[in-house]
């Protein structure tokens, strides 16, 4: 049994590096060394122009860094058929699981660690000492191992293993993973959950019902029901419009804004393989083409519709209105000139 977990081990993770060529290529990259630059600086700033009264500061901040604890999954790289071919086997499983605890745990203290090793600058600027640190980091480390025994304890019931608990947890932790790729690029293996918004249906209503809009309707439909892509694309565009509220700095807000809007854009690329389940789409009396106009179409008006409400709340809560103004103008020639350049690359157009 180890041999077969080790070898879905291995397979998952020459999936997961495949999928990282188009994370860590293209643009991304250099754009999030600037990013992480940036911040860097804006960070080094912050903790020369802290108030005189960090007290604020210091307790937000060691409350906000508990929603690391219950931060981390456990890997058990069950599948649906092992309920069945691997159930005689059901202590040896459960060995095996312990193991997998161990390791994700210390995984994921890991991850931990290294994130509150970030504030610690932070933290002594707002008068926290070195022993309450260590004492912060040894206390959280302790609270997420009883995290993990908790989790632990779910997979079983009466004693035995809940078979159907522990392989729908392992399905999950691996859609998270795949879903973050799907940022980038087209993604096998992703289920996507499909659900009619009625209260939505009156927007596409309002979209010109020519024949040159065929596409254009498909996708949005599609969009709107979708709920994986339309959910990630709401999510994105509420850290945006909540980044845009309460960071006071309008350089860090521009630049974190831009990013989301960059991986909006990528999400939505998602779409163009959503009809290629229905052989009926290839009986469209439609020109060569027509396909991927549509779906740019679909990309701009929902990225137009993004820049309107960002533009808008910007114009309250950010008070440099030109830096305001150069992240409208990125968000159109993202949409208008990277688009179609990057649709060349991620998309072969059949039809």
């Amino acid at each position: 049994m180890k041999e077969l977990m080790k070898k879905r081990q291995q397979t998952f993770r020459t999936q997961c590096v495949k999928y990282s060529r188009y994370v860590l290529n293209d643009h991304f990259v250099l754009f999030m060394l600037i990013f992480i630059g940036f911040l860097s600086v804006q960070y080094s700033q912050f903790l020369q122009e802290l108030p005189k009264d960090t007290s604020l500061i210091r307790w937000s901040l060691l409350i906000g860094l508990l929603l690391l604890v219950p931060i981390g999954s456990i890997s058990t790289y069950l599948e649906k058929p092992d309920a069945l071919f691997l159930l005689v086997k059901e202590e040896e499983v459960k060995n095996y699981i312990k193991g997998q605890v161990r390791k994700s745990f210390v995984f994921w203290l890991l991850i931990q660690s290294v994130i509150l090793l970030l504030f610690v600058p932070l933290l002594l600027a707002t008068g926290v000492n070195a022993l309450g640190i260590v004492a912060y980091v040894f206390i959280l480390g302790v609270a997420k191992g009883f995290v993990f025994s908790w989790k632990e304890a779910r997979f079983y019931q009466d004693g035995n293993l809940n078979w159907t608990l522990a392989i729908a947890r392992e399905n999950a932790r691996k859609q998270l993973i795949l879903r973050f790729f799907a940022l980038f690029t087209t993604v096998k293996g992703i289920t996507n959950s499909v659900k009619r918004r009625a209260y939505l249906d009156g927007f596409l209503g309002l979209l010109p019902k020519t024949h040159g809009n065929t596409w254009l309707h498909l996708y949005m439909r599609s969009f709107l029901r979708n709920g994986d892509i339309f959910s990630m694309t709401l999510r994105l565009l509420a850290l945006s419009i909540l980044a845009i509220i309460f960071i006071p700095q309008p350089l860090v807000v521009i630049a974190l804004v831009a990013l989301l809007n960059y991986l909006v854009i990528f999400q939505l690329l998602g779409l163009y393989s959503a009809f290629d389940y229905q052989p009926l789409t290839l009986l469209f009396p439609m020109k060569r083409g027509s396909k991927k106009a549509g779906l740019n179409k679909t990309i701009q008006l929902v990225m137009s519709m993004i820049t309107v409400i960002e533009g808008g709340i910007g114009l309250v809560f950010i008070s440099d209105k030109v830096l305001l103004l150069g992240l409208l103008a990125y968000t159109v020639a993202l949409t208008l000139l990277y688009l179609p350049f990057k649709m060349t690359r991620l998309v072969d157009e059949n039809r």
